[in-house]
């Protein structure tokens, strides 16, 4: 692949900088053990995650990734998801290995970042200042920001506009299906990590301009300013 030298890059938070799954998973459990469920484990966590905390909210209670549950077992659960979540946002959550290094490497080779997730605001804001990761930025837009999030395209080309960067002189870094679909649908490139969460599919059948094991590898991908 030859060497990309986008305008802007935006990056997406949940499964591509910081892996969130265990603290969701503690968050999902809790839930299902006040409402009398039984646990369903971190492997199924992972691959419901991605869609924003309502989404998974309602993957949990059906056991599964497509489906609707009754409409007052969500209205009872989701309060109960939402307050554990706002307790247990970063406890057990980690930054990958590699993404310090590649935002460190972006930001010096003088590219515009933004972060772009389906993640609340109330959720996304903490998480990226715990860790260290908000400076990196100098956009954030959060699953509620919009009246659409990804995989529609209107945050990656929200954030273009803001940046004053045309879209097909951008790049999108993801981990998922709905980060492919979202750029293409955008006019973005994408690059993909090859951990993460994508309901449990390979990401190179979405078909990203490039797939990564590790941030690091970004240094060879990115041409320097």
């Amino acid at each position: 692949m030859s060497l990309l030298h986008p305008q802007m890059i935006l990056v997406d938070l949940d499964g591509t900088l910081v892996d969130s799954v265990p603290d969701l998973t503690y968050c999902v459990e809790a839930m299902l053990a006040r409402l009398g469920r039984p646990a369903c484990g971190e492997a199924a966590v992972r691959t419901w995650v991605g869609n924003g905390v309502e989404r998974l909210v309602r993957r949990a209670l059906i056991g599964q990734l497509n489906g609707e549950p009754d409409a007052v077992e969500f209205a009872r659960a989701y309060p109960i998801f939402l307050e554990l979540y706002s307790e247990n946002i970063f406890q057990r959550s980690q930054v990958y290995p590699g993404v310090r290094e590649g935002l460190a490497f972006m930001q010096g080779a003088g590219y515009p970042l933004g972060c772009v997730t389906n993640k609340a605001a109330q959720f996304t804001d903490p998480l990226l200042e715990q860790f260290g990761l908000r400076d990196y930025f100098g956009l954030v837009i959060s699953g509620d920001s919009l009246p659409r999030q990804k995989p529609d395209p209107l945050p990656l080309i929200h954030a273009a506009e803001q940046f004053g960067v045309q879209p097909e002189a951008s790049l999108m870094i993801g981990d998922s299906m709905s980060d492919v679909k979202a750029a293409r649908a955008a006019g973005f490139k994408v690059i993909c990590t090859t951990y993460g969460y994508n309901h449990g599919v390979d990401i190179r059948d979405s078909q990203p301009d490039a797939v990564i094991d590790s941030f690091v590898e970004l240094r060879g991908l990115l041409a320097s300013h």
